[in-house]
């Protein structure tokens, strides 16, 4: 007879995920993670195969939750131009609030990507859907006349996924989203 899972695996998921933010992969090993959660390494295995299983739902799991809420926040601006700026500052105050964590996705592109398929094929998803719905808000801004037509709507977008991608790197160094606010309106000038 199996013996019943004896842990909250969405927990255990979004405590891991906190983990790998904070120390990266390869900083983390098993050993981490089962003091961290609290388990065994036979129960870790069952629950989600091995490190590199718990690593891809725990960036899953920031897509669905902090990558998601940004995307959101997108449908809550009076106009578009009001919107992406709130949006990409509000993102940098987080990567800085949270002790410059970055962004998880960033990060795993920098630490694990080209050399693992799996969190190359997250973060390109996770990326992907975030310039879309950028996309999305950016034409019917464009059909509305809120900003300028000179550019394409997929292209302005991957620009500014681009440059939030970068602008969460730099609130690594430059932890104080005062300094970065003015490079956020030289972004938004790509709209005029």
């Amino acid at each position: 007879m199996a013996r019943t899972r004896e842990f909250d695996t969405e927990a255990a998921v979004s405590r891991t995920m906190e983990l790998f933010w904070v120390r990266g992969y390869e900083a983390t090993s098993v050993r981490d993670l089962t003091r961290h959660l609290g388990i065994g390494q036979g129960s870790l295995y069952a629950a989600f195969g091995d490190k590199d299983g718990l690593y891809r739902a725990a960036l899953e799991h920031y897509r669905t939750t902090f990558a998601a809420a940004a995307l959101r926040s997108l449908d809550e601006g009076s106009d578009a131009r009001s919107a992406i700026r709130a949006m990409l500052i509000e993102r940098v105050r987080i990567a800085v609030e949270l002790g410059g964590r970055g962004c998880l996705l960033v990060n795993a592109a920098c630490e694990r990507v080209p050399e693992d398929a799996a969190t190359h094929r997250t973060v390109r998803d996770a990326l992907g859907a975030s310039q879309d719905a950028l996309a999305e808000v950016l034409r019917v801004a464009a059909d509305r006349g809120e900003i300028s037509t000179r550019h394409d709507a997929h292209t302005l977008a991957a620009f500014l996924v681009t440059f939030l991608n970068g602008l969460l790197v730099s609130s690594k160094i430059t932890p104080d989203p005062r300094a970065l606010e003015p490079l956020v309106e030289v972004a938004l000038a790509t709209l005029d």
